[in-house]
């Protein structure tokens, strides 16, 4: 098995209203089949599927999926983007549980709930500096 992710799939209530709320972030969606939306990402693709469907897919019962204990992290280039990408999520609809701030490790932080129950991180991390195309390493680039 190759070290990447492919294909990052959120279970979710209503597919054509999260959709809007990614498409409210800025995001395009990628042409794709009834029922499943696609936002290509860079090297990946973020898919949302109803959480009905994905939990017969799983061969698990709905109530097992829940949300989990999982956050998706957005890198950003400098500390000043984290707060305004942390306003457009709450004017969209989503749920500020953190706001931008320092955190211990040297960076700047947020964290914001999807309409979903999706939990994101608006990161700066200033020893992980992205490519010039805004892919993220752990050391940077």
């Amino acid at each position: 098995m190759e070290q990447r992710v492919s294909l990052i799939t959120l279970g979710v209530q209503d597919v054509e209203a999260s959709a809007q709320f990614y498409e409210q972030l800025g995001w395009t969606r990628a042409e794709s089949p009834d029922g499943v939306v696609a936002f290509d990402l860079m090297s990946q693709t973020l898919g949302l599927y109803t959480l009905d469907k994905l939990a017969e897919d799983l061969n698990l019962p709905i109530e097992a999926l829940g949300t989990g204990a999982m956050t998706l992290s957005h890198n950003v280039r400098d500390a000043e983007e984290v707060a305004p990408l942390l306003a457009r999520a709450e004017a969209a609809g989503a749920a500020i549980l953190r706001p931008a701030g320092p955190v211990f490790w040297g960076g700047t932080i947020g964290y914001f709930q999807s309409p979903d129950g999706h939990i994101w991180e608006i990161a700066h991390n200033p020893y992980s500096a992205l490519s010039p195309e805004g892919a993220f390493r752990w050391n940077g680039y």
